[in-house]
């Protein structure tokens, strides 16, 4: 964990009691006037009511606080959850002199259960008191739900003869799945960055992150991914070079698919580290739709989570995720470099203690290659295990 305060960003946590005992549950980032953003938020067409919040504020104003609590979704509470968190926004909005409209709210916890907010509307008082630049790990600590450990990330590069910084947190552990994956995900730079290009930035920041990782299909109600740019150094985008550019663009890259990957490796329950290569697909659709059927198969995942290389359960993940466009006499796999299916059978070298040796390791890849074209695509994932189920089912108790 590697991180540095960004300039233009305060930050405050707090135990606001949403969960039981003294855990902290309750965050605010204050932004400095002028912080430009972009936001992607969940596909789910049940979305939470701070998801349907934090949009019409994103397009009504500049942000200048985000205020995130955990231990409660509000979500599947129809007006009633609109219009608790509108009064958590107006309570945030006096504390903190902004108004309402320039707060975005993100929530995360269980779905149903109606939002505290006179729990939230107490804190706002201290969290107002405690702002601080380096106040990243507690408010990573404070959105944390399932999560065994916070996620949090940064990087500093040059431009323009200055320190330039990347610095981002993140959640999530169970209900992951691309589009966005169930999480939140907070990035912040210093560098001054209009909004249309930071949507740029962001889109391709995700593709090969928050939209890149998978535990077991389950896409939620509040997922949120938001990129700041606070212009608090004083440098702004167009007085960098091409290759100052380029080395901030990778920069706000590597943050977010270090979180990603955190997000994996603390999944639920889970043992190993998974990634899905397919290469050689026909579209880009279909070699998603193969890692996809291969991340997310309950017999792969549980396969893994004994170390057993039983290679016919990736084979039937996808053949059942490609239909007509397949032909198995096509098909490879390996398990790293170990060379398991040659033309969609069993290679004639291949040794079962070669593929369970690999699928012992904390972490090892699937390689699919479809023999199809030149499309591929990478997804992470992790193994299903007994942990997982039992953390799930005791989940509300």
């Amino acid at each position: 964990m590697s991180w540095q305060p960004v300039p233009g960003v305060r930050l405050a946590a707090a135990s606001a009691g949403l969960y039981a005992g003294e855990r902290l549950d309750l965050a605010v980032l204050e932004l400095a006037p002028g912080t430009e953003s972009a936001g992607v938020f969940t596909t789910n067409r049940f979305c939470a009511a701070p998801v349907e919040v934090a949009r019409e504020h994103l397009e009504a104003a500049s942000p200048r606080l985000l205020l995130i609590n955990a231990g409660c979704a509000n979500a599947g509470l129809g007006e009633q959850g609109l219009e608790d968190t509108r009064l958590c926004c107006e309570a945030a909005a006096q504390a903190f002199s902004v108004e309402p409209h320039e707060i975005l709210p993100f929530s995360t916890g269980v779905i149903g259960q109606r939002l505290d907010v006179g729990k939230i509307q107490a804190q706002m008082p201290q969290l107002q008191a405690t702002l601080s630049a380096e106040g990243w790990l507690e408010a990573s600590q404070a959105i944390l739900t399932t999560d065994t450990r916070s996620k949090l990330e940064g990087r500093q590069v040059k431009g323009a003869g200055k320190n330039l910084h990347v610095t981002g947190m993140a959640k999530g552990a169970g209900m992951i799945c691309p589009d966005m994956a169930t999480m939140l995900a907070f990035v912040a730079t210093d560098l001054a960055v209009d909004a249309a290009v930071l949507e740029q930035v962001l889109e391709r920041a995700l593709e090969h992150s928050f939209h890149a990782i998978t535990v077991e299909g389950d896409t939620s109600t509040n997922d949120a991914c938001i990129l700041l740019a606070t212009g608090a150094s004083g440098v702004k985008l167009a007085d960098l070079e091409d290759s100052e550019v380029e080395a901030w663009e990778q920069a706000v890259f590597e943050v977010c698919e270090t979180l990603a990957k955190a997000i994996v490796r603390d999944a639920e329950g889970a043992t190993r580290f998974i990634t899905i290569e397919v290469e050689q697909a026909a579209t880009p659709e279909q070699a998603q739709a193969v890692a996809r059927a291969v991340a997310h198969s309950p017999l792969v995942k549980t396969a893994a989570f004994a170390g057993d290389p039983n290679w016919g359960r990736i084979l039937a993940a996808v053949g059942r995720s490609v239909g007509e466009l397949s032909r198995m006499d096509q098909v490879g796999i390996r398990l790293d470099d170990v060379q398991v299916v040659t033309g969609g059978a069993v290679a004639e070298n291949y040794r079962e203690e070669q593929g369970g040796m690999v699928m012992a390791r904390d972490e090892f890849t699937i390689r699919v290659d479809l023999g199809l074209g030149e499309s591929q695509v990478r997804l992470y994932t992790s193994d299903l295990s007994y942990d997982y189920v039992k953390i799930n089912a005791e989940y509300r108790t």
